[in-house]
This record gives C-alpha cells, structure tokens and sequence, in this order.
C-alpha cells in the first residue's frame, strides 16, 4: 500500500491506494472525498504529470520577470528539463496574459504562456 496526497483539489485528501489482484490498472482507492481523488491516484501511480508555474526574465526594468505557466500538464520526468527551457527565455517583447511565450515546449504539446499582461503591470507600477 502506498500514501499519497491529493492535489486534484484543495482539500488535500490523504490517500491509501495499492494494487487490486494481479490485474495491471485496476487499484484500491480509499481515504478520497470525491471523485477527483481517485483519478488523481490512478494517473499518480502510472504517469504522473503536473503543471509548472514560474518566471521568465525580461529586458524591462519595470518588469524584470514575468509569471508563466505550462497551459497542460506535463510528464514529472521532464519537470527539470522544462525548466531549463523557461529558465533561458529572455522576453524582449510586450505579451499580454494568455500569450504563448513558448510553443510546444520539449515536444510536449504543451505551450509555456503568459500569466499576466505586461503592460498592465508597467502602468501600475508608474501610477
């Protein structure tokens, strides 16, 4: 039996999960509170993924670093590896909340997006 704790929600529930028989995918789930918890358990033991949130550098001294984030789940293997891609970007140009600053990021399907408006930010910090 393994522990786990849920992040499908913010309730945290304290999984038990272990393997039912033999058969390849079919688990005992307890310890959930609702639905979520046991496909997060499921794809917990078999691919788990999750989703990045950071900062990319700019060349604005009003805003030195903007928050990003993967726009899909990602393997957990390549979390370190996604990161040295977002960890190179230096954004030189204006991006508004939503905007792709990465496409496709280590062939994943997955793009690397804006979290904020940049121009937004600049305003309030003049104002």
């Amino acid at each position: 039996m393994r522990e786990i704790i849920c992040i499908a929600c913010p309730v945290g529930c304290k999984l038990k999960v272990k393997h039912k028989g033999e058969l390849k995918g079919q688990w005992i789930i307890e310890g959930n509170l609702c639905e979520k918890g046991i496909e997060f358990a499921k794809n917990e033991l078999t691919n788990p993924t999750r989703v990045i949130c950071s900062t990319v550098k700019t060349t604005f001294k009003e805003l030195p670093r903007l928050p990003v984030r993967t726009d899909g789940e990602i393997a957990k293997e390549l979390i370190f590896e996604v990161m040295k891609e977002i960890n190179a970007i230096v954004l030189d140009y204006h991006v508004e909340c939503s905007d792709i600053v990465l496409r496709n990021v280590l062939n994943t399907g997955v793009n690397i997006i804006a979290t904020m408006d940049m121009l937004d930010a600049k305003n309030e910090k003049r104002g």
